[in-house]
């Protein structure tokens, strides 16, 4: 009975390394990417593309490991939830109080060392944040932040 099990088991393995939904990579540019509707420093955009953007874009770079099932339909699942949660890729078609709040979140993420998370930088060392990398991005996200909330209070007056 153990050995049958043993069977089936590795049958429904060999099964499943054929089924894959589509992976998270856009051929096209990037029109409503952050980068392109807001002023990010090229460090700041180093930092986003090395910690944020495998989960948090249109383009993830699959390790290795994610060709072997059920792991690359974990990831997709993580990706996805973190797309919906923030996407950098569509930035710049968030409304104005919804960029002002995901900015305010990145800041508060990192500040509380939430992002990125501990379950991705395990795998992938060179996406920890370093205390002056960490220090970079929460800055830039305050400052962008603060100056959508001044644009928004300065047309609204108007």
């Amino acid at each position: 009975m153990l050995r049958k099990t043993g069977i089936v088991l590795l049958i429904a393995l060999i099964v499943i390394q054929f089924i894959r939904p589509a992976q998270n990579k856009s051929a096209a540019g990037q029109p409503n990417d952050i980068a392109v509707s807001m002023r990010v420093p090229e460090d700041v955009q180093l930092i986003l593309r090395k910690a944020c953007y495998d989960c948090h874009s249109n383009n993830t770079e699959y390790p290795w490991y994610s060709y072997i099932q059920p792991v690359y339909w974990w990831l997709n699942h993580h990706v996805q939830e973190g797309k919906e949660e923030l996407n950098f890729s569509e930035f710049g078609t968030y409304k104005l109080r919804r960029k002002i709040k995901k900015l305010n979140e990145i800041s508060g993420e990192v500040t509380e060392g939430e992002m990125p998370l501990a379950s991705y930088t395990w795998m992938h060392k060179e996406a920890k944040l370093t205390k002056e990398e960490a220090n970079k991005l929460i800055n830039w996200a305050n400052l962008m932040a603060n100056k959508l909330e001044q644009d928004s209070t300065r047309f609204a007056s108007h």
